[in-house]
This record gives structure tokens, sequence and C-alpha cells, in this order.
């Protein structure tokens, strides 16, 4: 998918953590629009997506100016109290643009100057791999989430196509988990997947985050409704992975692997 890429000034860069995410007192998105266009992302149903009538995933605004802007709001926030940060809410961080554009990487050499209290990463991203040397710089007080839906690259491929490949993914992982840097792997949302998912990450990471569109897409599944997802779940023959109980399933797999103070379903795995 091509994409239409415009570069601007933010008037401001840290936003309320609010909803979903009450647990952080920010959210931090360095892009506006993500290139990775999942046929299943919430934020397509949001004013951000709806307003700009284009196709989500057509689209990438870069905040040039976000460096600048963080410097200042998070002394500002900081002298008000404890900082803790979700980067990112409604884009990925480490989407293809970020390998030249370096946003990302300059916010987290701005944070590193005056560090939050708690810093959580959510990508689906290998690019995350290049920073690691700043990553691990946050020591105990970060972790990285990689979205891991699924161990089919097939089942990848048809909900997401402009996604990473999933084995490139769990390299990173890897390579994050070399690293000592804190790191979960998140199965959201749920797409259909092999009973070898939780072997493959019992090997990698040991704290596992479990949400649907029904928990996580922040209005109890209404905009998935809207995005007609369920449609993609029959032309697969796979409707028994789609539903509010389906978590369950995959859930008792899981358990087998994990004990369950390693195992978090929805917002809760998304907290600190």
């Amino acid at each position: 998918m091509e994409n239409e890429i415009c570069f601007k000034n933010s008037k401001t860069i840290l936003n309320k953590g609010t909803g979903f995410l009450t647990g952080y007192t920010h959210s931090l998105n360095p892009y506006t629009g993500c290139s990775f266009a999942c046929s299943y992302c919430y934020v397509r149903q949001m004013p951000v997506s709806l307003f700009r009538k284009k196709e989500w995933g057509s689209w990438v605004d870069i905040k040039q100016n976000a460096a600048i802007l963080l410097k200042k709001e998070l002394k500002n926030a900081k002298n008000k109290g404890q900082v803790s940060i979700f980067m990112s809410s409604s884009t990925d961080p480490y989407q293809p643009i970020e390998q030249n554009e370096r946003v990302t990487r300059s916010l987290l050499e701005v944070m590193l100057q005056n560090p939050p209290d708690f810093l959580f990463v959510q990508t689906r991203s290998p690019l995350v791999k290049r920073d690691i040397d700043l990553l691990k710089q946050f020591k105990e007080k970060i972790r990285v989430s990689m979205t891991i839906e699924t161990d089919l690259d097939e089942i990848r491929k048809y909900f997401s196509p402009y996604a990473p490949p999933i084995k490139a993914r769990l390299k990173a992982i890897e390579k994050l988990r070399e690293a000592g840097i804190p790191t979960q792997a998140t199965i959201a949302p749920i797409l259909p997947s092999s009973e070898e998912l939780p072997i493959i990450l019992s090997k990698l990471v040991n704290r596992i985050c479990i949400d649907d569109f029904f928990m996580g897409d922040g209005s109890g599944g209404k905009r998935t409704t809207r995005l007609d997802i369920k449609t993609k779940y029959k032309e697969l023959g796979l409707e028994e992975w789609y539903g509010p109980e389906a978590y369950k399933f995959v859930y008792e797999r899981f358990k087998n692997y994990f004990s369950e103070s390693q195992i978090f379903i929805s917002q809760k795995g998304f907290e600190r």
C-alpha cells in the first residue's frame, strides 16, 4: 500500500491517560496514522481516522517537533507528580517510516534524560531491536509488549498483510530478552492459532497478555462490529475463534505452560 506522508508540528505530545489507559498518566504517539493497516484496528473507528476520510493505513503524519515538545511537557508533568507513559495507543511507534525518521528513537533519548517512572512500549514491529541500546537503559522502569496475535503466518497475512511476519517478531523478542529488557508477548486481538503458540512463547517470555475485540477495542466490541471482522472469521470457517468467550479457550491453552500469575487478561496486561 502506498502511503501519503505529511510532516506536521503538533501542539502537544503527551495526552492524558483515560479509558483503557487509566493505569497510565499519559499516552505518547510519535505518529498519527499507521501503515501496518491491520484490518481489525480499533483506530479505524476513531475520529482520527474517520475525519481523515482516507483509507486507514494509506497515510502517516510525522510529528517532526515531537522531541522538543516531549522535553518540555515531560518536565512539567514530572513537576506535578509521578509519570507513567504508554507508547503508543493509536499508532505503532516502530512502523516502517520510523526506520528513517527516527521520531520514536528521539523520544526515547529525551526520556532517558529525564526518565518517567514507567514506560510501556507497545509494538508489533521487529524494528524495536534497533533501539535495544536505549531501551535497556530504562532498566526495570520499562516493559516492551510485542504483539503476537497468532503463530500462523497465513492467518497474519489474511488479517494484516502489511504487518511484520511472525517469525521476525519472535526473533525480536529473543533479542530483547537477551538484552535483559522486560518483555511480554501480547495475544491481541486473538486470531486463530495453533497449539504450538504457548510452547513457542514459553521459551521466550514469562509474561503473557491475552485480549480480544470485545474487551480491548474500547467500546465493548462495537467498533469491531462496525468493521465487520466477524465476516473474516466466517470466510475462514473459524467462527469459534470470534466471540466474547473465545479468549477463555486461549487462556486454558496458555495455563499449560505459564502460571496463572504470568497470564494477564485485557487491560491488566497493559498495565505496569
